[in-house]
């Protein structure tokens, strides 16, 4: 795969980003930002970006933030999914889906507030794993990522660099704003 491809025909171009572990996301380039002689790339994954949260009967959707990839829970996801013409991808920063989504009706939609951010998620399928039930939800609010682009590759930033860039980059992103 190529780490950067731009189409002809007016399309967004794609970054290839892979966190330190070696994963890996296809992206569409948003924006470019130059910050301190670096290039910064807000990007919006290409497929369908997913969250899984545990559901338990009267409370609130517990999101699972860190899931190894060879959980078992996965591997009832990939099955359930398949029934819907879907697949579960295993990216770099979250799990995506890929396959024709139904659009939503804005009329039928039945937005849930799960966490404290009060981000707002949409169900695509909830499943049992022995005792418990699971649900993958589309979060409904952008999904954006941070990748350094250094000699043509995008690397993800995180941890303490992430910290340390993201008011930069929205700063530069609001004097952007202004200016337009």
């Amino acid at each position: 795969m190529a780490t950067s491809e731009a189409n002809t025909n007016n399309e967004v171009p794609t970054v290839l980003v892979r966190d330190r572990q070696g994963s890996a996301i296809l992206c569409f380039l948003e924006e470019l930002i130059n910050i301190k002689e670096n290039d910064y790339a807000l990007l919006t994954p290409v497929d369908t970006p997913v969250s899984l949260f545990r559901l338990i009967e009267d409370e609130d959707p517990e999101l699972l933030e860190t899931i190894d990839s060879t959980e078992p829970i996965l591997s009832v996801a990939d099955v359930v999914l398949q029934e819907h013409d879907l697949t579960l991808v295993r990216s770099a920063v979250t799990l995506t889906v890929t396959g024709e989504l139904d659009e939503p009706d804005p009329e039928e939609l039945e937005e849930e507030d799960i966490d404290d951010e009060s981000e707002t998620y949409e169900l695509l399928v909830s499943f049992r794993v022995e005792e418990e039930e699971y649900g993958l939800y589309i979060p409904l609010d952008p999904f954006f990522i941070v990748a350094k682009i250094k000699d043509g590759k995008a690397s993800l930033v995180e941890g303490d660099e992430f910290d340390k860039v993201q008011p930069l980059i929205e700063k530069e992103l609001e004097d952007k704003e202004l200016t337009n």
